[in-house]
């Protein structure tokens, strides 16, 4: 029979040979990198991962080349149903819905899955371009079923991500939710992207990321003081989606014509 006390030391071992499985496959990854291969392992290897890139590509483009106009939010995989801005995000999506934009979110739980389900709640369109990870990423059901797309590699999803969006909507999140931020405001600051909405909700988590931008990045010349104007840094769904609207009225266009 087994004991209370036993349990506790039960999981205790079985986390312990997870973490032990997880780091020996680490291991492995990096001594296949290192290992010695045959030029025909080489060319073989290589050849099929760039077919297999170039498949994502076609595959992106065909299934998001006719959405409309649509905007990207981005945001942590590990926020809870109850927590406040993942409520915030499900609001912001219902909005833009409402407002004719679709949305487009990187198709897993958290914060993703509360933009689409706002805007499945409004019957818009809900993009999910998925990627396969060890953990935490699986599709949500809000999702509209033709656009639900799995993607192996990142970049080819940010890709898709920053060619099919007109807007960014960045909630908290960790350092995937700051990749993204990163790359689209990199490409608006470089001109490699015309110079889209992207609008940071939550001022109370952002504060001191933004504090260190301005004291830090400005203060050593790394970046200039208007680049901090890429941005904006609101607190509820109707500012959030103002900026989006105001971008779209500026250039004279509609959503969803």
């Amino acid at each position: 029979m087994t004991k209370v006390g036993d349990i506790g030391y039960i999981c205790t071992e079985q986390t312990d040979k997870i973490m032990l499985d997880n780091w020996q496959e680490e291991e492995d990854r990096i001594k296949k990198v290192f290992g010695d291969k045959t030029w025909s392992e080489i060319k073989s290897e290589e050849s099929w991962r760039i077919f297999k890139i170039m498949s994502e590509f076609v595959q992106g483009i065909d299934h998001l080349s006719k959405i409309g106009p649509c905007v990207s939010i981005f945001g942590s995989a590990r926020t809870s149903p109850n927590d406040k801005y993942y409520q915030l995000a499900e609001q912001i999506a219902a909005k833009l819905v409402r407002h004719g934009y679709g949305v487009i979110t990187g198709g897993g739980p958290g914060i993703m899955e509360a933009g689409n389900k706002g805007a499945k709640s409004e019957n818009g369109r809900s993009v999910g371009l998925n990627i396969e990870l060890p953990f935490e990423q699986t599709p949500n059901p809000f999702i509209d079923a033709d656009k639900n797309m799995n993607f192996d590699f990142f970049f080819v999803r940010k890709v898709m991500f920053v060619k099919y969006s007109q807007g960014f909507i960045i909630m908290p999140g960790g350092f995937g939710t700051l990749d993204e931020m990163f790359e689209s405001l990199t490409l608006i600051q470089t001109h490699k992207i015309g110079r889209f909405p992207v609008v940071l909700v939550g001022s109370e988590y952002w504060t001191g990321l933004l504090d260190w931008m301005k004291n830090t990045m400005v203060g050593h010349g790394n970046i200039h003081a208007e680049d901090l104007e890429l941005f904006a840094v609101v607190d509820t769904p109707t500012d959030a989606v103002k900026i989006i609207d105001e971008f779209y009225a500026k250039y004279l266009l509609k959503p969803n014509f």
